[in-house]
């Protein structure tokens, strides 16, 4: 690999942004990143967890970009080596923990929707991810909750609760993806990986969610960076060979 400048480094998002929602990354967007990475240093940072990352974007990529940020960087890899790694159950504690969560089921139990399905609550290292509907719900039941609640607003209006109802905790809600929304400590939203980028003197990320209350939506207005909002993996693809792939 030809020698890379630290002028910069290149963030992407994982879902909506490198991959479709939920899909595994097409071939046309490895091919891209192996471009991209041979010019310029890489990243990805997502809300999910390793296992869910790697699995999405492949070991190939995983191993391919200089760093990944999973749980938002709580838990995070440089050269395909772990480095670092937060928990929230030591940070909160498990009693204040189990409030929120008891509450937040009695919350779950009163919503009534089209359908319901299972693992409404999904504990990770960093964050906890809330879907009201239950990530273990059919992709084209995705599709649907999604329409339902950009109508209904049903996580907006169960984020309202809970901020209402735990103002003291200091957490922050994001909507991210089709079904869910992930709750963490301030502080804790995708701009927590940019303490170990110190070294670039840019920062572009990547990203759809960009929107207030998104999950992109921090890191993409962040001082320190240079966002650009894309709709799906194409217009990814798009803006990397317009901005830094063209010859």
């Amino acid at each position: 690999m030809m020698a890379r400048s630290k002028q910069l480094i290149i963030l992407f998002d994982v879902d909506g942004t490198l991959t479709k929602s939920r899909n595994k990354i097409e071939q046309s967007m490895v091919d891209t990143l192996k471009s991209l990475c041979k010019l310029h240093y890489v990243g990805i940072v997502g809300g999910s967890d390793y296992h869910k990352i790697k699995d999405q974007v492949g070991q190939d990529v995983f191993e391919m970009v200089d760093f990944v940020f999973t749980e938002n960087g709580l838990y995070s890899f440089k050269n395909g080596e772990h480095f670092h790694t937060q928990s929230l159950n030591k940070f909160v504690g498990e009693d204040q923990l189990q409030k929120f969560i008891n509450f937040t089921l009695l919350q779950l139990s009163q919503i009534q929707l089209p359908l319901k399905r299972g693992t409404f609550i999904e504990y990770r290292n960093g964050m906890i991810n809330i879907s009201p509907i239950g990530r273990n719900c059919s992709q084209q039941e995705r599709d649907d909750f999604e329409q339902y609640d950009h109508q209904h607003k049903v996580r907006k209006q169960l984020i309202e609760k809970l901020e209402n109802e735990f103002k003291d905790l200091n957490f922050k809600y994001s909507i991210g993806g089709q079904i869910s929304f992930d709750v963490f400590p301030k502080g804790w939203d995708k701009t927590y990986c940019l303490q170990f980028l110190n070294e670039f003197e840019k920062v572009y990320f990547f990203g759809d969610k960009t929107f207030e209350g998104g999950n992109d939506h921090e890191i993409y207005i962040h001082e320190r960076t240079i966002g650009q909002q894309v709709n799906n993996p194409q217009e990814t693809i798009k803006y990397l060979n317009e901005l830094f792939l063209k010859n």
